[in-house]
């Protein structure tokens, strides 16, 4: 059966096969995933449940966040003036206090925030439930053992429940343990993950420490669930712009464990020097950028030009909801152009089209997702935008690309769909749930600010 037939908007696919923008239609069935897509008029016999005339629309795929934090939702604005450790511990200062159920409404939150805002699929790093010191500014960490199990599930729950696609992004053990306890903790992690059934869930990953560890055996042990249960591994690593050797030094630390490799995807990757890219390129490693997030915590400007060139793939992402503060991906997509244009005195240096299709295509090749997501192919899912350059009007389009990046933002997003299931139409969520989710976090953080 074909559930939705989408018609008349000009169809930025990202299909590496078909990239330049054209007026036509496709097709999705009852799995949510995309069945047929053409230029031009659909066949007049076509019948579908429902018919979206998109006449005078730009659609294109949700976007993908490859970097997100989604439990931060509440956190927004603090933090101010600080750098990365600084800013951690101004945020951290509320969500050290959640219990497992407060942590499940504000991971709501930050994802029905996202879904409203276009971004239809996340890999999200889990709140491990750990206080967070920062010896320095340049020296910190979590502090305590094993992170519990239940905590960050409620996570995945939340997600799940507020209807976002997402890879469930869990911390290993912290402080002294032994690689049997840890790994027993992995066990139980990936056990309760797979127990859900749901196609919002594409998978679970590890959010490697490296970057705060205190000794090589952290890395041992990523790389030992890594093999052991084959999953993605995205650490924080070479982000901050102090202490900055230290933060070389542990790239070596991953090299030898034996983690480089396509499994491996380092956030942030800004400090980096000419080798540590080609090493990290050849060994077909890839990163995520955040251009909002570096900017607000005054880390820097990634070389991504010089990754790119190396080979390595990027993807986008929003980061902490609390150091992006809108979560806008259109903004994402401006800053990181802009900063690179005026850090490089080059416009050509990033263009536009590539990057619409690193906070989307890019994101979900570089989390091994691109089957599922990340374009408006036959196959994947019928997760896209309805974006009205005309409503407020932005005047002729010239260039769908150019119009589509640079001159749309939120105020142009008309409709967000998943799975070909229409999830937000204009500034109103379609779930019932959604006004409670906003009451629930917001009687929380006041019952934890009272706490303080």
């Amino acid at each position: 059966m074909t559930k939705l037939l989408v018609h008349g908007a000009t169809l930025l696919t990202i299909d590496p096969d078909r990239l330049d923008p054209f007026v036509g239609w496709f097709t999705v069935g009852d799995d949510g995933r995309i069945t047929a897509v053409s230029a031009g008029e659909p066949p007049v016999d076509l019948a579908a449940d429902e018919t979206l005339d998109a006449t005078g629309m730009i659609v294109a795929p949700g976007f993908v966040s490859a970097h997100s934090h989604l439990f931060t939702s509440g956190s927004r604005g603090l933090g101010m003036d600080q750098a990365l450790y600084g800013w951690i511990q101004a945020m951290t200062a509320f969500t050290e206090k959640a219990d497992a159920e407060d942590i499940y409404w504000m991971t709501r939150h930050g994802a029905q925030d996202f879904l409203r805002n276009g971004i239809t699929t996340a890999y999200d790093f889990t709140d491990v439930g750990l206080p967070f010191e920062a010896q320095s500014s340049t020296s910190s960490g979590y502090v305590g053992t094993i992170p519990p199990v239940e905590y960050q599930h409620a996570q995945l729950r939340a997600k799940v429940d507020a209807g976002l696609r997402h890879v469930h992004s869990v911390m290993l053990a912290q402080g002294a343990f032994s690689f049997d306890e840890a790994l027993a903790h992995v066990d139980e992690t990936v056990a309760r993950a797979a127990a859900v059934e749901s196609p919002l869930h594409l998978g679970v990953a590890v959010s490697g420490t490296v970057q705060w560890a205190e000794s090589e055996a952290t890395a041992e042990l990523e790389v030992a669930a890594m093999r052991k249960y084959g999953l993605l591994n995205q650490p924080h690593l070479l982000e901050t712009a102090f202490g900055v050797e230290a933060q070389q030094a542990r790239f070596a630390w991953y090299r030898d464990a034996g983690a480089l490799g396509p499994e491996l995807v380092f956030g942030h990757f800004i400090q980096t020097t000419p080798e540590i890219i080609a090493e990290a390129a050849a060994a077909g490693c890839g990163m995520s950028w955040q251009p909002l997030s570096n900017g607000r915590l005054a880390s820097g400007v990634a070389s991504i030009p010089e990754i790119r060139a190396a080979g390595m793939r990027v993807g986008v992402g929003l980061d902490d909801q609390s150091c992006t503060d809108n979560a806008d991906p259109f903004s994402n997509c401006r800053f990181g152009m802009y900063m690179l244009r005026a850090t490089r005195h080059d416009p050509g240096v990033m263009p536009v089209r590539d990057m619409l299709m690193l906070h989307t295509l890019g994101s979900a090749e570089v989390l091994g997702i691109a089957d599922d997501v990340g374009s408006l192919r036959v196959g994947r899912y019928a997760d896209f935008l309805v974006v009205d350059p005309r409503d407020p009007d932005t005047g002729p389009v010239w260039d769908a690309y150019g119009t589509y990046v640079l001159a749309c933002s939120l105020r142009n997003l008309k409709q967000v769909w998943s799975a070909g299931s229409l999830v937000a139409d204009g500034t109103r969520l379609t779930d019932p749930e959604a006004g409670e989710v906003v009451a629930e976090v917001h009687g929380r953080m006041q019952r934890i600010a009272a706490s303080l």
